[in-house]
């Protein structure tokens, strides 16, 4: 099934590098890699790779060092054939694509340092070759923007696991507590459920905090009456899931309450929006106008919500600025949020798949569970 499953993605790509007429592709990034090759190794920081993988119309080559070796032998060796560079890597990489006859290759080019490329040209230039670089992040993006089966799976997966962890981590917050404490709680019930690892760092944000959109947890303890902002997803097989809930210590008050119902109301219009054949940017002006129409114009600053899959902010984008048409397969986060900076910040988070005809929400915990009492 895996094998299968690779053989018709990297078919998929030969057929969009043919119509941009490249002889051959570079993918530099962990999730494109695993994506197409079914290889796991991860960079270990931005100026270092795991793994290239360049693929031409009839090769499938897996580039790599020592320590990886094994690793992409044994996940990606019945696909790919892979090579162990021993010397500096821009000069393989070069000896490679002379060796291929390449003269027109796209690359990932958010995934490649500016010094990496040039030390590549100067490599190329140093064999005689003639070979030209082309962008190919658009292709490799709308490559892995509907889901499969298989990933919808694990996606649907992963959410259970987050929303589980959630629910029993409600039960244990309590007044006094800090925003580094309840994180550290919610990551460690998260990964007793089963994930492999945490989407992102858990965002726990308490009071005015929790008007940063992208807080980070610190020291602030848990007080009445105040919003309490949790960001959180788990990571299972390679795929993530997102999901946001504020809630509050004791009764809350009415302007807790008006943004709350504010939210509601928003995500459910845009929710009820999607359907194949709608852009994105649609998704994101219905939430937008609704809250906009209210007190709190102008308090809703980030888009409404992104694609979610191998990486936690994929394509499509449900912003004003992403003119994507829906089609059934994706899977998207649809996050309306209020931020007032002298109060606080609301947040609603579900994950939301495209269907033949609307939407499907694949969060299962409600709304109405948001007060906890001591």
């Amino acid at each position: 099934m895996q094998i299968n499953m690779i053989k018709k993605r990297i078919h998929r790509i030969r057929k969009k590098m043919s119509i941009k007429g490249f002889d051959a592709i570079m993918i530099l990034s962990d999730e494109n890699r695993r994506y197409l090759s079914g290889y796991t190794g991860e960079d270990s920081s931005y100026d270092e790779t795991a793994g290239i993988l360049i693929i031409t119309e009839k090769d499938n080559l897996l580039i790599t060092d020592s320590r990886y070796d094994t690793q992409a032998g044994n996940e990606a060796g019945k696909m790919y054939t892979i090579h162990c560079h021993r010397e500096k890597l821009s000069d393989e990489l070069a000896k490679m694509l002379k060796s291929l006859k390449t003269v027109r290759v796209g690359i990932e080019a958010t995934r490649i340092l500016y010094s990496q490329y040039i030390s590549l040209k100067n490599a190329i230039s140093a064999k005689g070759c003639s070979i030209k670089f082309y962008n190919a992040d658009e292709i490799l993006e709308s490559l892995r923007i509907k889901k499969d089966q298989n990933e919808i799976n694990n996606i649907k997966s992963a959410l259970k696991i987050a929303e589980t962890a959630f629910i029993e981590f409600r039960k244990k917050i309590k007044q006094g507590m800090t925003e580094k404490a309840s994180a550290w709680l919610l990551e460690k019930l998260i990964r007793e459920k089963g994930a492999d690892s945490l989407s992102f760092p858990v965002i726990s944000a308490s009071g005015k905090n929790s008007a940063l959109p992208h807080a980070i947890p610190g020291d602030r303890e848990f007080k009445p009456g105040e919003p309490l902002l949790f960001d959180f997803g788990a990571r299972l097989n390679g795929y993530c899931s997102d999901t946001t809930r504020t809630l509050i210590m004791g009764e809350p008050d009415e302007k807790f309450k008006k943004i709350y119902k504010t939210l509601f109301n928003a995500q459910q219009l845009a929710v009820d929006k999607i359907k194949p054949g709608v852009m994105a940017k649609e998704i994101d002006k219905t939430a937008r106008d609704y809250i906009d129409a209210t007190e709190f114009a102008g308090k809703f600053g980030h888009g409404l919500g992104h694609g979610v899959g191998i990486v936690i902010h994929e394509a499509p984008r449900l912003s004003k600025r992403d003119s994507t048409l829906l089609e059934p397969g994706m899977i998207v986060t649809v996050e309306p949020g209020i931020y007032l900076p002298d109060w606080g910040g609301i947040r609603l988070e579900n994950m939301v798949m495209v269907t033949d005809n609307g939407a499907e929400i694949l969060n299962t915990m409600n709304y109405d569970d948001y007060i906890i009492n001591e």
